[in-house]
């Protein structure tokens, strides 16, 4: 047998052509070269916990800020559309339009109490032999306004009750809804200060 010295260098070359046909068929096959084992799995790796914990706690703090400052800017201007959902619900449109419509004593509350603030200041200058009598009578004022005021909103609510049964059903009024609150809260409020804004610029829009 004689010894060629070329054999192992020819050999070198066919499994080096047989390698590149075979990358080729692959490729040719997957569209793409298959990737190694280790690239794969480091390609697939998602950290659990980001890099920066700091960073994302203040950009979803903003997020959150954000989402609540365009809620309630469209609860200040009546974008029903980009309201919370709660603020959407059927039954506390409807709240809010029947309140918005009538004329509430309740909602002067908090001036009223202002003022006797104020009247009880200025019953300083009508003397001490007086100021106790101007004061009481200050204080009788005021809390027979406040009576009044909460059997008209309690009125109010025993016929709004009504209606939402009719219109929404059980749900409208259970426990959990927190309609009741949520009308007296409102007639409690002046009623340009209301938000959301009343869908109406005047009283009398009963809603339907």
């Amino acid at each position: 047998m004689t010894w060629n010295p070329f054999s192992r260098k020819d050999r070198r070359d066919k499994e080096a052509e047989a390698d590149q046909t075979a990358s080729a068929e692959e490729v040719r096959g997957k569209g793409r070269p298959t990737p190694k084992r280790k690239q794969a799995e480091a390609r697939n790796l998602r950290p659990l916990v980001p890099k920066d914990r700091k960073a994302s706690r203040k950009a979803a703090k903003a997020r959150i800020r954000a989402r609540e400052d365009a809620q309630y800017e469209a609860m200040r201007t009546g974008d029903i559309d980009h309201m919370p959902k709660s603020e959407r619900l059927p039954w506390r449109i409807y709240i809010r339009d029947y309140v918005d419509a009538r004329f509430n004593l309740l909602e002067w509350i908090f001036p009223a109490i202002i003022l006797m603030f104020v009247a009880t200041l200025m019953g300083m200058f009508v003397g001490p032999q007086h100021y106790a009598t101007f004061t009481m009578v200050v204080t009788i004022l005021l809390y027979g306004y406040l009576i009044v005021a909460l059997v008209d909103t309690w009125l109010m609510w025993r016929k709004l009750k009504r209606l939402l049964i009719d219109k929404f059903g059980e749900r409208s009024v259970a426990k959990g809804s927190r309609s009741a609150s949520y009308a007296w809260q409102r007639a409690m409020m002046v009623r340009r200060w209301r938000v959301p804004k009343p869908s109406q610029s005047k009283r009398g829009h009963w809603p339907k």
